[in-house]
């Protein structure tokens, strides 16, 4: 009878401590409540993704030694043994990074992970392992994420990463994708955005400016499909800006070359927000100005031709289009002579002192200040415009 009486009495002292608990919450709450809603509000957009993420990690502090690079960098750097470990997480959100009226699953799935691996080179590193949360919701069918996830599979095989985990869920609309990868580098070989020096030369591979004329013609069909379903549009000259846009590789064959001549970065950054946004980033985490020359900015002539079409300068969208995922880095001026012969990488100005500012030349010979007028999601209401 006693453990009778003792598991009676049991709830009804729960009862009496939740009651007094949610008389407590609730009063403390109304209180927080009050307290901010009595001041003004500061909305995301005044603050954008990077002014965001500084003041949410100010006070982070890093407590584990094995935590070498927290915060601030492409990658988190962990150090577990004879090489660093590199872990970079990216989140894909329908209508915000993506449009699925225009963006075939299976390239969707491919880009979700290059994009991700391109943090990992960006870091000169090498990615080993990828994790996927999915999110999705009941007006996707089993066939197309069959199609998700053979683009996944591919991209990895390419880039030979293993797609070792992850998870799936239910969400209430669209579809949300969560992409952490895993690499490794030689811990005398890894290069962080803050370590160039007066002088040296900032280098880009590739060309820039296409993916974001191929996110320009895939919104202006969009846009004329709305108005005329049955119109089917011709792309074909537009191939090359298309699958810089939907179908974009990393940087590893750059990492590779610059190895093959011998050269390590003093600083890298991957241009995913844009040219001018990423050189802005090489110059804060630096510390010094720059100079960038507007006649040596790479831009492909197809994407020039579009540009115009659209009645955009080329180099307008070279610096402030992004998604291009090529890497900006930056090398000693004595590497010069062993880079200006490989293809694909292209010298496009020097850093400056401690108290300069980023500025660019213009072809006509005039000096504009660099600002950062690239894609941020906490700015700009759903896909570029």
């Amino acid at each position: 009878m006693r453990l009778i009486q003792v598991r009676c009495k049991a709830p009804e002292a729960a009862k009496i401590s939740n009651k007094t608990t949610n008389k407590m919450t609730k009063k403390t709450t109304n209180k927080t409540t009050n307290k901010i809603s009595s001041r003004k509000l500061t909305p995301v957009s005044a603050l954008g993704e990077f002014g965001l993420i500084d003041r949410l990690t100010a006070k982070l502090r890093v407590g584990h030694p094995e935590t070498v690079r927290g915060v601030g960098d492409d990658t988190a750097v962990l150090d577990f043994g004879k090489y660093y470990t590199l872990v970079t997480k990216d989140l894909l959100i329908e209508d915000i990074h993506f449009d699925i009226v225009y963006t075939p699953l299976r390239h969707l799935g491919y880009k979700a992970i290059t994009v991700n691996l391109s943090d990992i080179y960006a870091m000169n590193g090498e990615p080993l392992q990828v994790l996927v949360g999915l999110a999705v919701s009941s007006k996707y069918s089993v066939e197309g994420l069959d199609e998700l996830y053979s683009g996944m599979a591919y991209a990895c095989e390419r880039y030979g990463v293993d797609l070792a985990g992850g998870d799936t869920t239910l969400c209430p609309s669209g579809m949300m994708l969560s992409i952490t990868v895993v690499g490794r580098v030689e811990k005398d070989r890894v290069v962080y955005r803050g370590g160039a020096s007066e002088n040296e030369l900032i280098c880009v591979s590739g060309d820039l400016g296409a993916a974001y004329m191929g996110l320009l013609v895939l919104e202006r069909e969009k846009h004329v499909f709305k108005v005329n379903p049955g119109m089917q549009p011709d792309l074909g000259r537009y191939a090359y800006v298309l699958e810089r846009q939907l179908k974009p590789e990393a940087g590893r064959h750059t990492i590779q070359k610059l190895s093959d001549a011998g050269v390590l970065p003093t600083s890298m950054i991957d241009i995913s927000d844009g040219l001018a946004s990423e050189v802005l980033h090489l110059c804060r985490h630096a510390q010094r100005g720059a100079v960038i020359y507007e006649e040596k900015i790479p831009v492909n002539r197809e994407m020039a031709t579009v540009a115009h079409e659209f009645g955009i300068d080329p180099s307008t969208a070279a610096l402030n289009g992004g998604e291009d995922y090529e890497l900006l880095f930056t090398i000693k001026p004595s590497h010069y002579e062993k880079i200006k012969e490989v293809e694909g990488i292209t010298p496009i100005g020097h850093m400056t002192g401690s108290n300069e500012k980023a500025v660019l030349i213009t072809t006509s010979g005039q000096q504009v200040e660099i600002t950062a007028q690239g894609w941020d999601s906490f700015r700009t209401e759903g896909l570029r415009d």
